[in-house]
């Protein structure tokens, strides 16, 4: 006789960095569904992302490694369909994968900026020799799967095995009007919306930055709506079978724009919003390229992606409409979490919430996420409640890729050669509170900005004793020393009277550098 493997239901969201909830320590944003979820889990309050960029960090999620092992080092490069992944290995031992939302394994459709392409094709010749192929081989065709174009023209299902899914629901995109199968859900209902979303459709526009209008689309088809309904189809469906499931839930919000529907837009008053902590900052000691962006306070720039520096009447009316959406989020948390109840599912499912990555939102008086590696962008949001589990909190330094062990060991499904993470589960049994002594995250960029020129290679080295980034290529660098300075206000990188702390944290960045040698194939010989 065997004892039936746990559901897992993983939840989540797109650029939420962790102190925009009520259990993050915010006093503002409504959030009790997610409040409820934290009182009976393990809350991490150090958790921190491999890479504070959607593509790289959601594979990581995955696959338990690096970007720099698995291959997606920045967003554009689609994650190897052969992949090993968390999915794969649950599938394998008989569970059923389903995922509803953003997967964003793949590329979306999106072009770079004509400036970015041009410093692209600049510093890689190699672009403009249709003789060159890549050192990976691809077959022709696999990585076109979540191209929003192709899925306006047609409903279009994923093929079987993607990444392990069996099923999914998918959701192109950010905003009011992302497509994927979404787009066909709402028309479906009788709206379009890409006839009525946009900044260009809406009533009710901020004049101060187009990322930021109430939608024309209706609370009850917008696309965290979507993924709620079909979240709750799927637990229908696994109600009283003996097959366990695994869910992947993934909120497109509150990644901007910041476009919440009508009774959400109004929900938060921006002047009641305090300014985050450094918005006023000194920043004569920061790189070239952060100092540039404070230079030019209130100017977004053509890449609605990219970090800039907003004014104070921007970052209110922005922090406004997101906590709009975050509850609005959380309401569709509730109806899950609420048929997991309904169905008998609870004491048999492990729950998981988390981000992809966080987002600037006036810490250090920059907004988005890109180039900087501030706790705001670093630091997510990270609960596990698991059958019979107790609250607890953690400040252990944990990271994303440390969720494909966990939930391996606990759904006792083998693990695979090549993880780098490491099992949470001595801390959500409370046998230690320790578990990393430092966090490695990375970032690439194949173009730059002004003062950073591309190609851009971050690396930052995260201890209990300070933060220190180096920007590979160039004299720029960031120091922190948590122990006088926990907010990160004041550089210290190059300072004589700390190089002995900058020389520690270049040891542990290298030490932790050379750990993610990958490891995922086995010798099977001598020679």
């Amino acid at each position: 006789m065997t004892t039936r493997r746990p559901n897992v239901l993983f939840i989540i969201a797109d650029q939420l960095r962790a102190d925009h909830l009520g259990f993050g320590g915010n006093s503002i944003v409504q959030t009790p569904n997610l409040d409820a979820l934290a009182a009976r889990g393990t809350v991490f309050s150090n958790a921190t992302v491999a890479n504070p960029t959607c593509m790289p960090n959601r594979a990581s999620l995955i696959t338990g490694r690096w970007p720099s092992t698995h291959g997606t080092r920045c967003n554009g490069i689609p994650l190897d369909p052969q992949s090993r992944t968390l999915v794969r290995s649950l599938g394998e031992v008989g569970y059923h994968a389903i995922g509803v939302g953003k997967l964003h394994h793949q590329n979306m459709g999106w072009d770079f900026e004509p400036e970015q392409q041009q410093e692209i094709n600049a510093t890689d010749p190699l672009l403009l020799d249709p003789a060159a192929g890549n050192a990976r081989r691809e077959t022709s065709g696999w990585d076109g799967w979540e191209d929003r174009a192709a899925h306006e023209e047609r409903f279009i299902e994923l093929p079987p095995d993607y990444y392990g899914y069996d099923h999914v629901d998918l959701v192109v995109g950010h905003g009011d009007h992302p497509g994927g199968h979404y787009l066909h859900w709402a028309r479906e209902r009788g709206v379009d919306p890409d006839v009525i979303g946009g900044p260009e459709h809406s009533e009710n526009l901020y004049p101060g930055w187009d990322q930021v209008y109430r939608t024309a689309v209706p609370a009850e088809l917008h696309p965290s709506t979507y993924i709620g309904e079909k979240a709750v189809e799927h637990l229908k469906d696994a109600g009283g079978k003996d097959r366990p499931f695994f869910m992947f839930v993934s909120f497109p919000d509150p990644h901007h724009p910041f476009s919440p529907p009508a009774g959400y837009d109004t929900m938060y008053d921006p002047a009641l919003l305090e300014l985050p902590i450094g918005f006023e900052q000194d920043h004569t000691k920061s790189p070239a390229h952060i100092q540039h962006m404070i230079g030019h306070r209130g100017e977004p720039g053509t890449d609605p992606t990219m970090t800039w520096a907003p004014t104070e009447q921007q970052y209110r009316h922005a922090a406004a409409a997101q906590y709009g959406l975050i509850t609005l989020m959380d309401e569709q948390i509730g109806r899950i979490l609420t048929e997991l109840e309904t169905q008998g599912l609870s004491e048999d499912t492990i729950v998981v919430f988390t981000s992809d990555h966080g987002d600037l939102f006036g810490d250090h008086g920059l907004m988005l996420k890109h180039f900087c590696h501030y706790r705001a962008v670093t630091n997510v949001p990270l609960v596990i409640a698991v059958p019979g589990g107790t609250h607890r909190r953690s400040d252990a330094l944990v990271s994303s890729p440390d969720l494909v062990p966990t939930l391996l060991e606990l759904s006792g499904a083998p693990a695979f050669r090549g993880i780098q993470g490491r099992s949470l589960i001595p801390l959500l049994r409370g046998e230690t509170g320790e578990h990393r002594h430092a966090l490695l995250v990375e970032e690439e960029q194949p173009f730059g900005l002004p003062g950073l020129p591309g190609p851009v290679r971050m690396r930052t080295v995260i201890t209990p004793e300070g933060r220190l980034t180096r920007f590979f290529g160039t004299e720029n660098a960031e120091l922190y020393d948590h122990r006088t300075d926990p907010h990160e206000l004041h550089n210290l990188a190059g300072s004589a009277q700390h190089a002995d702390l900058e020389n520690r944290l270049t040891s542990v960045m290298l030490e932790e550098m050379a750990a993610l040698a990958d490891e995922g194939t086995a010798p099977t010989a001598a020679a």
